[in-house]
């Protein structure tokens, strides 16, 4: 599974809005970029992605920023990935001619691409921020 860098800062930038969900105020982009080391010229453009697609909202002025339109209980990793991939799913296609061997391992490669999609529709983005949290309470400090 191959995942690109504005598939990565788009789910992360949700993640910390899902992180703050229900705090009543927006995040700025600024806090999100300088928390993760993401470029915020980037992050502007994944923002506005994610809000063209009703996942985030934003607010303009001074305490303006972005949040999160519905719950994160209702955001999963596949609507995310999907928003920031242009696509819901990347088709399996062979470049070789069709045998008995290519179409064998097309039908294993179609099984795992259908598992995968399963999956990243399950995680929803409050599953991740508790997982977020149960590391922030495993990390020792030395």
């Amino acid at each position: 599974m191959n995942i690109s860098a504005k598939t990565e800062y788009a789910c992360i930038a949700v993640l910390e809005l899902a992180a703050r969900y229900g705090q009543g105020k927006p995040v700025r982009i600024r806090d999100i970029a300088e928390a993760n080391g993401i470029p915020s010229r980037f992050l502007v453009q994944i923002l506005l992605q994610l809000k063209s697609a009703g996942i985030v909202g934003s607010t303009r002025g001074a305490s303006g920023g972005y949040q999160l339109v519905k719950p994160p209980s209702e955001i999963t990793l596949a609507e995310v990935m999907a928003v920031s991939d242009g696509q819901s799913s990347d088709p399996v296609t062979s470049v070789v001619q069709q045998s008995a061997a290519s179409r064998t391992l097309m039908a294993s490669w179609q099984n795992v691409a259908a598992v995968e999609r399963e999956m990243l529709g399950s995680v929803t983005f409050s599953d991740l921020v508790d997982r977020a949290a149960e590391q922030m309470e495993n990390m020792y400090y030395i």
